[in-house]
């Protein structure tokens, strides 16, 4: 054997080793999807947290479990249409992570996230939901003095500039706002008794910090325009927009983003996650009726 083939297989044993030491790249319970890129009848469903599309898993007949890099991905059918359901955790990072894994092994033909967030709209309550027409970065920027400015992130792949307000398909928030109408939305607990929630449309901005405050939620709504804010749909928009998927971000208020958001939270996050997964269904549901 030659220098050449002994260093060829000494390079290969090493290459089985790490293999065989690390942690597999792919864990499929019990196919693996398609390895094709067309794109596929799949809807992707995302939320952050476990509520979030607990209510949905439990709606999603003939499921079938993928294990990919550790995130669960749960395909199936829902109200009649293809579906894959995943939490992607909290935060940007976690959200783009799973949004990729999503886009390369199921290649959907849309992304709908699903999920709570702070009302920064003054006329927001918990229960209410905002369905997003734009979704911004709100801590991506230039940190002065004076605050931040905000600037658009780019493509790594061409380098160019994206938009600081990402829109989300208008197909979809038109469905959504059809869909939307007339939907049996869990009421919401008040002093002065029980409210039907609002819907509404506008801008929803992304950070990785939770917000508490009403110094914050005003520049928010001043400078941004925004009704609501979270910390996941951002990533989720941009990663879609820059891999030309289709996207759709919904939130149900959860909070009012304000010094008694932490309070707030824990009385409204279920039946919010739960309103934010019905409109979910509901869109779903018109997309069959509409097919047939």
């Amino acid at each position: 054997m030659n220098m050449h083939k002994i260093i060829a297989v000494l390079c290969y044993s090493c290459i089985l080793f790490s293999s065989a030491q690390g942690q597999a790249i792919v864990e499929v319970k019990p196919d693996a999807p398609p390895a094709n890129t067309e794109v596929s009848d799949i809807t992707g469903v995302l939320g952050a947290f476990p509520e979030e599309i607990k209510f949905l898993l439990t709606q999603v007949e003939n499921k079938t479990e993928f294990i990919i890099q550790r995130i669960a991905f749960t395909e199936g059918k829902l109200h009649g249409q293809h579906v894959v359901v995943a939490q992607t955790g909290i935060g940007k990072v976690n959200a783009a992570l799973t949004t990729i894994l999503l886009i390369e092994h199921f290649h959907p033909r849309e992304i709908l996230f699903t999920g709570i967030a702070g009302a920064i709209n003054p006329n927001l309550s918990p229960g209410d939901l905002v369905i997003g027409t734009t979704v911004a970065h709100h801590d991506y920027g230039t940190l002065t003095p004076q605050g931040i400015t905000r600037r658009p992130t780019r493509d790594p792949a061409s380098m160019q500039e994206n938009p600081i307000y990402f829109a989300c398909d208008t197909s979809l928030v038109n469905l959504a706002k059809r869909a939307g109408k007339g939907l049996a939305l869990e009421k919401i607990n008040t002093p002065k008794g029980q409210r039907s929630p609002q819907l509404i449309t506008g801008t929803i901005v992304t950070g990785d910090v939770f917000v508490s405050s009403e110094p914050a939620t005003q520049e928010l709504r001043k400078q941004m325009n925004a009704e609501a804010t979270e910390m996941e749909g951002a990533a989720v928009a941009q990663v879609s927009f820059q891999q030309k998927v289709p996207f759709l971000v919904i939130r149900s208020m959860s909070d009012n983003a304000g010094s008694k958001a932490y309070t707030d939270i824990k009385d409204f996050y279920q039946i919010a996650a739960r309103n934010s997964a019905n409109l979910v269904m509901a869109i779903l549901e018109a997309q069959t009726k509409r097919a047939k």
